[in-house]
């Protein structure tokens, strides 16, 4: 288990200890953290809930041609193992593939955040370690995600538009990012809103067309009950709320809390819902988590004094650090995780 906790301890060490560092130098370490945990989330051993699942698609992608691969679901995903397979690779390499996408976005992200170290922390216990080692397209589609947040909050919304397409080629449920573009635009609302409908209209045909009744039947009629989904609903509740109460102060720029104001607002959005088809709604969510990294990176901004910003970022520290330590001890598949293996020492 200690290697989960050496995650956290990193960026916890960033946070307690800060120490100024030249531009170059400061870029050099985050790299090489980044490296760290894109090895230990790409090396792992029999490590997630979905680590067995993944194996028969690496062997049933290996007998394919790459037309094959292009026209299963999840193309990006058939392909890229494909690929790796063709080049006498492993599952070991796809996943490292993945843990590296998903940790550039990590990166690109959290050193956009006032606080990074911080951000890095909150991103810890859940997106690294359980989605990060769990839901392995989705964790490629977040990796895309959140450098298409970070492009949107600049209003690149042509860049946000690609990126979540790419994302979406691993993991179709990365389409439902699109309309966020079009409500947070502060510029060219029209068009953009005729875009990210156009766009919706081509990705969902491209890709979610063929199994849209099957998703439906299995995430909806047929009521699956994600495992924890109901706590992960809540935990990006809470900082959906702070940022629709606190916004001017934790965005003082008007496009980027336009933008981070919606993405709360589908958040709180998921409370409701989650007892209709808490699988699905779990899954959505998961795209919603870059919001506690947004908010609680700001949180500090609302102290007063040096004491108060003290308490603040220790109490953040404090509630992630219960978080992963309940995550790791008493939730229902922790055993998929626990004990953490790594490829080469085995």
């Amino acid at each position: 288990m200690w290697p989960f906790w050496l995650m956290f301890l990193i960026p916890a060490f960033g946070v307690l200890v800060p120490r100024s560092l030249p531009a170059r130098q400061a870029r050099v370490m985050w790299w090489i953290v980044g490296l760290l945990f894109a090895l230990m989330i790409g090396l792992r051993h029999e490590v997630g809930g979905d680590w067995f699942n993944y194996l028969p698609h690496f062997q049933h992608a290996a007998d394919l041609s790459f037309a094959e691969a292009a026209a299963m679901g999840d193309p990006g995903h058939y392909v890229l193992n494909r690929f790796v397979a063709g080049l006498g690779g492993s599952i070991y390499t796809v996943n490292l593939i993945y843990g590296a996408v998903l940790m550039v976005g990590t990166v690109v992200f959290c050193r956009r955040q006032p606080n990074p170290w911080l951000a890095l922390l909150v991103a810890v216990p859940y997106m690294l370690i359980v989605v990060g080692m769990g839901y392995t397209r989705q964790s490629v589609a977040l990796g895309f995600a959140l450098i298409g947040l970070v492009a949107l909050g600049e209003h690149r919304v042509r860049t946000f538009v690609v990126l979540v397409a790419l994302g979406a080629l691993f993991h179709k449920s990365a389409v439902l990012l699109l309309p966020i573009a079009a409500l947070a635009s502060s510029r060219n609302r029209w068009l953009t809103a005729a875009m990210m409908l156009v766009s919706t209209g081509l990705m969902y045909y491209l890709l979610l067309a063929d199994s849209a009744e099957t998703l439906w039947a299995n995430y909806v009629e047929a009521d699956m009950q994600s495992q924890g989904g109901a706590i992960r609903v809540v935990m990006n509740a809470l900082p959906a709320a702070l940022m629709i109460v606190f916004r001017k102060q934790l965005a003082p720029e008007l496009g980027e809390r336009k933008l981070w104001v919606w993405v709360a607002i589908f958040a709180l959005l998921c409370v409701p819902l989650v007892g209709i088809a808490s699988t699905a709604v779990d899954r959505v969510a998961l795209y919603l988590i870059p919001l506690q990294l947004y908010v609680f990176a700001r949180l500090p901004r609302l102290a007063t004094t040096t004491r108060a910003r003290t308490a603040i970022v220790v109490g953040i520290l404090g509630y992630y650090g219960v978080v992963q330590f309940v995550w790791l001890n008493f939730a229902t598949h922790a055993p998929y995780w626990v004990p953490y293996q790594f490829m080469p020492l085995t």
